[in-house]
């Protein structure tokens, strides 16, 4: 099956990052390469693109994507550890970074790869292909820590009804497809919740990030991505639910506060200065075009800011 990712917001991003010529520039999570093909097209003037992706599939994708230019280096690595990849690479500093959080559409599409409650295919979720599996959260967790998954991750408010039905059905024989995963989650459900989307979609996402590690990636690559970046560089960061727009939108608030001063001070003695400001005071959504086009794209929100010093 090919690689086909649709770019979502992919004209207000590479507008967003304000591209150079001759920029060094990081899309730290690939995928097909569509935003990266895009980044490439405009570095006509000795500008680099370094294109990192932790899914093998989507690392051979980009490169036959981005095949015709001779200056994108592509790197198989999660985003959080973009200062390893850079200084591998010897560059300290770059002019922009974009990050495009979350599962593709070709991750979804694919049964085998048991991101989806759509098909029938043994949990995985994994997006390295390594590590731990969903197989192994929902077979081997304690009761109280996949409460706290269910939760945390999927604000799922019948976590303890769905984990008392998986505990009941291990029991008896793992769980070891994404059907019979789904088919617990709806049976516990009450029927009158049931009519407002599929009943596993919060369970499924949660297990996924979980998985995947994703929170703590997100926070460790925004600090690492806008650490790497020079002055009057670019983070443009898209997600695509309320857990990951929440961190971007308080840490690039962090990054724009300055005195932290208590009001009634005369003068400011803390001496914080912002160290960016937002390119976009409000999130960008995807215009009703791009919706008709591609409904996956209803909750990516972008949000950008540049670095001052």
């Amino acid at each position: 099956m090919e690689f086909v990712h649709k770019s979502v917001l992919l004209e207000e991003t590479i507008a967003s990052l304000d591209i150079k010529p001759d920029g060094t520039y990081v899309d730290g999570t690939a995928g097909g390469g569509g935003h990266s093909y895009q980044i490439a097209k405009r570095l006509t003037d000795g500008g680099r693109l370094i294109a990192i992706d932790q899914d093998p599939d989507a690392i051979e994708a980009a490169g036959k994507r981005l095949a015709e230019f001779d200056n994108v280096t592509i790197v198989r690595s999660n985003f959080s550890n973009i200062k390893g990849v850079l200084m591998s690479l010897g560059i300290s500093r770059v002019d922009g970074v974009l990050l495009d959080i979350g599962v593709s559409s070709w991750q979804l599409d694919k049964p085998e790869r048991g991101f989806s409650y759509h098909y029938d295919a043994p949990l995985d979720m994994r997006m390295s292909r390594e590590g731990i599996s969903a197989y192994d959260l929902v077979n081997q967790c304690e009761p109280s820590e996949l409460i706290r998954i269910l939760t945390a991750y999927g604000e799922e408010k019948f976590a303890r009804n769905i984990v008392r039905n998986i505990i009941n059905a291990r029991e008896v024989k793992p769980i070891k497809t994404t059907l019979e995963l789904a088919e617990i989650v709806s049976s516990s459900y009450p029927a009158k919740a049931r009519k407002n989307g599929h009943p596993a979609r919060k369970t499924f996402q949660a297990l996924r990030i979980a998985v995947n590690g994703e929170l703590d990636r997100l926070r460790e690559g925004l600090e690492n991505s806008f650490d790497v970046l020079d002055k009057d560089g670019r983070l443009a960061v898209i997600t695509f639910h309320s857990l990951e727009d929440r961190i971007v939108k308080k840490t690039m608030a962090q990054w724009c506060t300055g005195c932290t001063c208590p009001k009634d001070f005369p003068v400011c003695v803390c001496g914080n200065k912002p160290r960016a400001e937002l390119v976009t005071r409000r999130p960008v959504e995807p215009g009703a075009a791009e919706l008709e086009e591609n409904n996956r794209a209803r909750s990516a929100r972008l949000r950008v800011c540049k670095k001052l010093f």
